[in-house]
């Protein structure tokens, strides 16, 4: 199997982690996104536990969604008085 960024793989002895998109490659490990949102470094010497998985069964987590604030209520308004200088 020939793991390049972008393969889909999953590893054979963590099968918690779910499947998992390789991200970086280096001449002793690969970095892999896992489904699991942890980001995990394989050495090479255990490129054996991987196995290509379907590249539609990645799913990423998705960053933090940003929330709208809404009010349900309006603020109250107080008045200030103005002093003269």
């Amino acid at each position: 199997m020939t793991i390049k960024p972008g393969t889909v793989v999953s590893h054979s002895g963590a099968t918690a982690w779910g499947v998992g998109k390789v991200v970086e490659m280096t001449a002793l490990r690969a970095t892999i996104q896992f489904s699991d949102g942890i980001i995990r470094k394989i050495a090479a010497s255990h490129y054996t536990s991987l196995q290509l998985a379907d590249p539609a069964s990645f799913v990423p987590i998705p960053e933090s969604v940003p929330v709208e604030k809404v009010r349900l209520t309006p603020k109250p308004r107080t008045k200030t008085k103005k002093t003269a200088a």
